[in-house]
């Protein structure tokens, strides 16, 4: 294709964004805050745009939302109008959304509203409940470009299977969010509807590639969002924008329906899960919503594993990874772990330091199985409609070998997955550890187009743990994260520990940044995995009050 007609192509899903949004909701240019400021998180309260009952029912969980509904005190319709508007606003300012739904999403909570007048009844545990949806999860009758200019004319013809499951338990779909070019970015840009931007300071990125997700969640434009992740791609964003973020073992929650250009690749499982922008228990509300209807009887490849509830307990080993012998995180991040070891140790738990097994062997198997062609089929997608590889995009092409692998490589390859999953099975029985507490990402977030690094989420996925990612309460602090003497002095490790490194020139580049923690589990334990993640968070939390006493 020629430039004119990629770029005309490219239009099309412009267009659709375009003509999705509920423009009576629209606010005017001049009322939104310049895009010099970075941090809008607390606009929608501080600018007056949004009622009072409107700012309540946004600032609800999940879970809030449906016991409102449920004792009768909030209609769906008016949940869903109001973040709606949230959503509109935060569109506006963050550039996060690829369609809008408002139509469907109102004619669907007038319904369930109907249903409970009629019946004093709630649909089902996610009744009423907006969320928003990743683009290339398949919705009916709309397209689905997955982040590629040749795919803008692609209708799906059956919602993904999550989706009618999540429908079936009363969730309102009412927006489809951003994601980056090949879907392999952990930030989120793209040749149709450009790049979002993270609501904490609009000079970073919300993390990818469920970056509209991530913007969706850290601005509350929805309570709950669906995210994808085969390398941190619902972890990353959900970190870098102050929420929570859920990677479930492989083969758990259901993918029929979710469009990708390597669709049958099996070397490393991609995931779907939750996001939420308020709790870790509206993440535990989503997985049993969707894993008590058993999806297994419909997606064969599933694991029959119903979800069970868990509660949190203070008898567990929790082992800290400081770095991963990589990569040295930055200091607003150890500072957080810092922390969050205090704490547990003053709770009771049995706390260990955790010495990374081998994780630049993980990456180089996990590299590798990316792209056993060598990224072919990714760059026959580009040529097939003309459109040109974002910088990124180029960048993740790179991972593994310059040449496709042989079948008798990707066996390998595939054998030495096996064998370090075992080992590290291993390692973890031999030391008596239940959990891994680590870094998201050696940053709090990345600067727009840096984000390079991925092996402190990516080893989970070539392990196959399940994964949580919490807010630690704290954020960038000029003061307290400045660089010191010793900082100053480092000497990196390697040229990929000097890149990361450099890129902290000073805490003021990440200025409002949240700081997340990520909470690894063992294989198939993803209940005891979120019932660890909302105990540390809840002692995270009484740290946050007793330092504002």
């Amino acid at each position: 294709m020629s430039v004119e007609s990629w770029e005309h192509q490219a239009q099309k899903g412009r267009d659709i964004l375009q003509d999705s949004i509920p423009k009576q909701w629209l606010v005017p240019a001049e009322q939104l805050p310049p895009i010099t400021q970075k941090n809008v998180v607390d606009f929608p309260k501080l600018g007056g745009l949004l009622d009072e009952r409107d700012l309540r029912i946004t600032e609800l969980s999940a879970t809030g939302l449906v016991a409102e509904m449920g004792a009768g005190r909030l209609t769906a319709e008016d949940t869903v109008v109001a973040f709606l508007r949230r959503a509109v606003l935060g569109h506006q300012l963050l550039n996060f959304a690829t369609e809008f739904l408002a139509d469907e999403a109102v004619a669907r909570a007038k319904e369930l509203d109907r249903y409970f007048q009629q019946t004093g009844k709630l649909v089902g545990p996610l009744h009423g409940v907006p969320i928003s949806v990743k683009e290339h999860i398949g919705f009916k009758d709309k397209t689905c470009n997955t982040g590629y200019v040749a795919w803008i004319d692609n209708v799906t013809t059956e919602d993904a299977l999550l989706l009618q499951l999540l429908a079936k338990a009363g969730a309102v779909f009412h927006v489809r969010t951003n994601q980056p070019q090949a879907l392999m970015h952990l930030c989120c840009s793209n040749n149709i509807t450009g790049a979002t931007l993270n609501p904490h300071n609009r000079t970073l990125t919300p993390g990818g590639s469920s970056g509209g997700e991530g913007a969706s969640m850290g601005f509350r434009c929805a309570p709950l969002g669906i995210g994808t992740d085969i390398g941190g791609s619902i972890r990353c964003p959900a970190a870098f924008c102050g929420s929570y973020g859920f990677k479930p073992t492989a083969m758990r929650n259901p993918m029929t329906g979710i469009k990708v250009a390597a669709i049958g690749q099996e070397s490393i499982h991609g995931v779907v899960g939750p996001m939420s922008s308020r709790s870790l228990d509206d993440l535990e509300l989503f997985q049993k919503a969707v894993l008590d209807q058993e999806p297994w009887e419909t997606e064969t490849s599933l694991v029959p594993l119903p979800w069970k509830t868990v509660a949190p307990t203070r008898d567990m080993t929790v082992a800290i990874m400081w770095g991963d012998g990589i990569v040295r995180p930055h200091p607003p991040v150890v500072r957080a772990l810092q922390l969050a070891k205090g704490k547990l140790v003053a709770a009771g738990i049995k706390v260990i330091d955790w010495e990374p097994y081998k994780h630049d062997h993980g990456w180089e198997i996990i590299s590798a199985l990316y792209y056993p062609d060598a990224a072919g089929l990714q760059r026959q997608m580009l040529r097939d409609s003309g459109e040109p590889a974002r910088p990124l995009s180029e960048w993740v092409f790179s991972f593994g070998r310059a040449t496709p692998l042989t079948h008798h490589e990707t066996w390998a390859l595939q054998h030495q997955r096996d064998v370090y999953r075992d080992e590290y099975q291993a390692l973890l029985k031999r030391r008596g550890v239940d959990f891994i507490l680590s870094p998201a990402y050696p940053a709090a977030a990345a600067v727009m187009g840096e984000s390079h690094y991925w092996n402190y989420t990516a080893i989970w996925n070539v392990l196959d743990l399940p994964s949580a990612v919490f807010p630690s309460g704290l954020t960038v602090d000029s003061k307290l994260d400045a660089l010191t003497e010793k900082d100053k002095n480092y000497k990196p490790r390697s040229k990929v520990d000097e890149r990361e490194w450099l890129k902290y020139q000073s805490p003021e580049r990440y200025e409002s940044a949240p700081v997340a923690l990520q909470i690894t589990g063992r294989h198939f334990k993803d209940e005891e995995t979120l019932a660890a993640a909302k105990f540390v968070e809840g002692i995270m939390k009484e740290a946050k009050k007793v330092s504002r006493l």
